[in-house]
């Protein structure tokens, strides 16, 4: 196994983690509950997706 040949400093070690940060969920009112859902996904309130009923409530 190779050997390291210098240390790495502290300062580029933290630069290559800058962008290890956790983002905020993209998320988007329905349009037909106005309920907070992700995009591009069926709203798990409702069932709606694009307009139309893709799967059934539980209402």
């Amino acid at each position: 196994m190779a050997n390291l040949t210098n240390k790495t400093s502290r300062s580029n070690r933290d630069k290559r983690r800058t962008h290890w940060v956790v983002k905020a969920p993209n998320l988007i009112e329905c349009s037909h509950c106005h309920a907070l859902r992700l995009s591009h996904r069926v709203c798990p309130a409702c069932g709606y997706y694009k307009g139309k009923q893709v799967i059934k409530s539980k209402e």
